[in-house]
C-alpha cells in the first residue's frame, strides 16, 4: 500500500477488468504519476492522457492537485478509463459539489 506523510482522498476506479487506486493530493503542481512513471512516459496515445484529465478538466483543478495512481489489468484504454473513474471519485472528497459537473459527464458511471 502507497504510504505519505501527506494527506490524500483515495479512490477507485474500475473499467472492464481494469482497477485503478488513486491517490489524490490537494494543493499540488499537477503531476500525474501512473505505476510510478509519469503520464507521458505511461500512455502513449494523446487520447488516453485526455480521457484520464477530463475529471480536472471539467473541475477546474488541473494543475492544482498531484495524482500517484496504480492501475492494473485490462489494456490501455480500460486503465484509462479507470483512471478516469478513480481521479472523479477522489475528487467527490475534495469538494462533494463537484458530483452534479461529474455526474452529467458521466465519469460516476463505473462501465
Amino acid at each position: 500500500m502507497y504510504q505519505s506523510k501527506n494527506p490524500y482522498k483515495y479512490g477507485t476506479g474500475r473499467r472492464k477488468s481494469s482497477v485503478a487506486r488513486v491517490h489524490l493530493f490537494e494543493n499540488g503542481t499537477g503531476s500525474i504519476t501512473i505505476n510510478g512513471r509519469d503520464i507521458d512516459e505511461y500512455f502513449g496515445l494523446e487520447t488516453l492522457k485526455m480521457v484520464v484529465r477530463q475529471p480536472l478538466n471539467a473541475t477546474n483543478t488541473l494543475g492544482k492537485v498531484d495524482i500517484v495512481a496504480t492501475v492494473e489489468g485490462g489494456g490501455v484504454s480500460g486503465q484509462a478509463g479507470a483512471l478516469r473513474h478513480g481521479i472523479s471519485r477522489a475528487l467527490l472528497l475534495v469538494n462533494p459539489e463537484y458530483r452534479a459537473i461529474l455526474k452529467k459527464a458521466g465519469f460516476l458511471t463505473r462501465d
